[in-house]
């Protein structure tokens, strides 16, 4: 996901992802914890894909 593309979301669009990759990212460390996770890359990516998200809504908000 490009920052140029959430830049273009809403607030309420930003929020909605935010929570969403919240809980892809609770789901992948579940699932690394009991041993079913096969792309371990997977959980980095969203990682970052969140900062991202937080970075543009604190700046929309702010």
């Amino acid at each position: 996901m490009k920052g140029n593309e959430l830049r273009d979301l809403s607030v309420a669009d930003l929020e909605k992802k935010n929570q969403e990759l919240n809980q892809e990212l609770f789901n992948l460390r579940f699932q690394l914890h009991t041993g079913h996770l096969e792309n371990t890359a997977r959980i980095p990516e969203v990682k970052k894909d969140l900062a991202r998200v937080k970075t543009v809504l604190r700046q929309k908000q702010g």
